[in-house]
C-alpha cells in the first residue's frame, strides 16, 4: 500500500485547480479548497495552513468525519465523469502535519478588543470554533463544560473507531494555545448560572448542541431495554449485548455510530432499520458500507409500530411494517407510507432509538429566552438571542447537523460578537 504522503501526492496532481471553485461553494466552511491543495501540491504545507485557518481550526477533524461527498467533493468537477478530488483527505493532511511541525494558529490582536472577556459555554465544534476566532482577536476567552474533558459531541458522540482522541486532543491543544481558559464539569443552572455570566463577562456564546434523542411516541417506547442512541454514545453505559439481538432505528449518522459500537461490544445480530430507501440515508456512504462489511443487517423501508415487552417489562420483540415510497404533491423526494397488512414481528433484546436529536428543552426553558416553534434557541441575523449580550449557534439554534456547519455558525457569531464588543465599547 502506498503510504500517506505518496497518496496525498495524487490526490493534489488530480486536482485541476478551478478557478470557479465549485468545491469551496460546496464546503459549508467555504475553505479556499483549490490554494490550499495547490501549497500542498508544491510541498508548503505552512502556507497550506494558513490559508485553512482563515475559515477553519477544526481541519484534522472535519477532515476525517465531514460528509464530503454531499459537501466539497460532491461540488468538485472531477466527480462529474469519474472520482472527485480526496478533498477531506488532503484537509486532514495539511492538519496533521501542522501539529506535528508545531506551527501555531496566528493572533491578529485587535487592540479595541484588549480587555474584552467573552464566556463560551460547551466544547463542541460551534464552541471550540467561537472560542479560537475571538481568542485570534486578542479577547480573553474562557471555555465553560460540563464534562471532564472538552470536545463535546467530538469526544461524547463520535465512536473512536470514527474520530480518535488522540487527534481531537490535539486540535484542541492548538486551540486553547491561544491562550483560552477553561473550566470543566460546569453544569449550566446547576453550579453554572448564566445570569452571573452575563455580570461577569461582556458577552456569552452558547453552544451546548442538542443532545437528547428524539422519541417516536410508539408503543412499548417505555420499556426496559429502550434506549436513545446519543445517550448510549455521550454516556459510554450500555448493557450486556454479548449474544443479544438489538435493533437500532433510524438512518443518520448516530445510527450508524450506535449500531456499528453495539457490533463491536459483542451483540450477536444488529439490525438497523430504516423506513426510507438505502440511498436516502443522511448517513455517510463509507459508514454505511463499513457497518455491512462489520456484519450489520439493514432492513431499508420498514418501519418499527410497537415495543412488545414480557411480565418484567422487558423488550421482548418489536413490529415492523413495511413501507413504499410515494411521491406527494409539493414534495421533493418521496415519502415512506405504511404498507397495510405487511406487518411482522422480530424477536429482540434491544431497541436504540437513533432518529433525530433534539435540544434539553427542559433547560431551555430554565434560561428565559425566545425559543422557536420547534424548540430551538431563537436568535436573529447576528447569532444573537433575546438576550442582547448572548448568542448561541450550532444545534441549539437548528444549525444542520453536521460538524462543518456548527463551526461555520460558531465563527459567524465570533465574528458578531466582535463587531457587538465594538460597538459597546464606543
Amino acid at each position: 500500500m502506498e503510504n500517506r504522503e505518496e497518496q496525498i501526492a495524487e490526490y493534489t496532481n488530480y486536482c485541476l485547480n478551478c478557478k470557479v471553485k465549485p468545491c469551496q461553494k460546496g464546503c459549508p466552511l467555504e475553505n479556499d479548497i483549490p490554494n490550499f491543495i495547490q501549497s500542498v501540491k508544491n510541498n508548503k504545507i505552512e502556507e497550506a495552513f494558513q490559508t485553512l485557518i482563515k475559515t477553519t481550526v477544526l481541519g484534522s477533524l472535519c477532515g476525517r468525519i465531514c460528509p464530503h461527498f454531499k459537501q466539497c467533493q460532491g461540488s468538485c468537477v472531477r466527480g462529474i465523469k469519474g472520482n472527485p478530488v480526496s478533498i477531506g483527505e488532503v484537509e486532514a493532511y495539511v492538519f496533521d502535519k501542522a501539529i506535528e511541525k508545531g506551527l501555531k494558529i496566528n493572533k491578529e490582536i485587535n487592540e479595541s478588543l484588549k480587555g474584552k472577556k467573552v464566556a463560551i459555554i460547551g466544547s463542541g465544534p460551534s464552541s471550540l470554533t467561537a472560542a479560537a476566532f475571538l481568542a485570534r482577536e486578542g479577547i480573553t476567552v474562557t471555555i465553560y463544560e460540563k464534562q471532564e474533558k472538552l470536545g463535546g459531541i467530538l469526544r461524547y458522540g463520535i465512536p473512536s473507531f470514527r474520530l480518535g482522541k488522540e487527534i481531537l486532543d490535539k486540535t484542541i491543544n492548538i486551540i486553547l494555545e491561544l491562550g483560552i481558559k477553561v473550566k470543566t464539569e460546569q453544569n449550566l443552572e446547576e453550579n453554572l448560572f448564566l445570569s452571573d455570566l452575563e455580570k461577569e463577562y461582556d458577552a456569552v456564546f452558547l453552544g451546548i448542541g442538542a443532545n437528547k434523542s428524539s422519541k417516536m411516541e410508539i408503543e412499548g417506547e417505555e420499556l426496559k431495554g429502550v434506549y436513545g442512541g446519543n445517550e448510549l454514545l455521550e454516556k459510554g453505559i450500555h448493557p450486556n449485548y454479548t449474544g443479544k439481538k438489538v435493533a437500532v432505528i433510524g438512518g443518520g449518522n448516530v445510527a450508524m455510530d450506535t449500531a456499528r459500537t453495539i457490533k463491536r461490544m459483542g451483540a450477536e445480530k444488529v439490525f438497523v432499520i430504516y423506513r426510507r430507501a438505502e440511498e436516502q440515508m443522511p448517513a455517510e456512504k463509507k459508514e454505511i458500507e463499513e457497518a455491512k462489511v462489520e456484519g450489520i443487517k439493514f432492513l431499508f423501508q420498514n418501519n418499527i409500530v410497537k415495543i412488545i415487552g414480557n411480565e418484567k417489562q422487558e423488550v421482548e420483540k418489536i413490529e415492523c411494517i413495511k413501507t413504499e415510497l410515494v411521491q406527494k404533491e409539493g414534495e421533493v423526494r418521496k415519502s415512506p407510507v405504511n404498507i397495510i397488512g405487511s406487518n411482522y414481528e422480530m424477536e429482540m433484546d434491544y431497541v436504540v432509538m437513533a432518529v433525530g436529536s433534539k435540544t434539553d428543552r427542559e433547560l431551555l426553558s430554565t434560561l428565559d429566552m425566545e425559543l422557536t416553534n420547534y424548540g430551538y434557541l431563537k436568535v436573529n441575523e447576528k447569532y444573537q438571542t433575546s438576550k442582547k449580550k448572548i448568542f448561541a449557534g450550532g444545534d441549539l439554534i437548528g444549525t444542520k447537523a453536521t460538524v462543518a456547519w456548527a463551526a461555520r455558525s460558531g465563527r459567524e457569531a465570533a465574528k458578531e460578537i466582535k463587531e457587538f464588543l465594538l460597538l459597546e465599547k464606543e
